[in-house]
């Protein structure tokens, strides 16, 4: 394994055990993050769910499925991204016997948002897609507003390319026309952010050795 696949595994095992805060209680798995650490292109979601809470995987079940199906249009699959989410551990509200999932409260998100970081730092990626708009208010700028930015491209602390599309899970949520208009902007997106990640790797900047290359023996 390369030292960064080897750095994110060490963070990785750290984070199973993380208590920083009560999410902790009520989670049965941390859940990480997956994918290639050596990768351009990372996805990041809110957080993970009942199916991934009991996985230790981000985005399976029903949203994963048609994540991997948009990904698979655009000829990737999850190993040639890293996927994860802001948040690691499941945000659930307790109702009767069962858990329901929650949004992640501003002291949830802040005291896992290390762990993210951490990821960022290590993986170095070109290219971000935030998966829904409270993973872009994280990633891109606090009062990002999916309806009005998803698609657009900014820069982030995190990479000098970072874009929104629309959550898996939403788009679920939609029927007849409407699915098939937000189904179509997700593959869509991914394109571009495939795009974007050619003509990065094609304007990075040579280094040292890439001159050493091309001098004549």
């Amino acid at each position: 394994m390369s030292d960064v696949t080897d750095r994110i595994a060490q963070v990785g095992l750290e984070a199973s055990t993380c208590t920083r805060c009560d999410l902790a209680l009520t989670r049965r798995t941390v859940v990480f993050g997956e994918g290639n650490p050596e990768t351009p292109m990372v996805l990041i979601g809110e957080g993970p769910g009942e199916n991934e809470d009991a996985t230790g995987r981000p985005f399976v079940g029903r949203a994963g499925a048609l994540l991997d199906k948009a990904l698979a249009e655009n000829g990737i699959t999850r190993k040639h991204v890293f996927i994860c989410n802001v948040i690691k551990c499941r945000a659930a509200i307790l109702e009767g016997s069962r858990l329901r999932n929650r949004p992640p409260r501003v002291e949830e998100i802040e005291a896992c948002k290390p762990w993210l970081v951490t990821q960022l730092e290590l993986i170095k990626p070109r290219v971000i897609l935030c998966l829904g708009g409270p993973a872009a208010s994280v990633v891109i700028h606090r009062a990002f507003a999916i309806t009005r930015e998803r698609g657009q491209w900014f820069e982030s602390a995190y990479a000098p390319h970072a874009m929104a599309t629309l959550h898996p899970a939403y788009v679920l949520r939609l029927q007849g026309e409407a699915y098939d208009s937000a189904r179509r902007l997700l593959v869509e997106d991914i394109a571009e952010a495939r795009r974007k990640v050619i003509e990065a790797k094609r304007q990075a900047p040579r280094t040292l050795f890439d001159l050493a290359e091309e001098e004549p023996s």
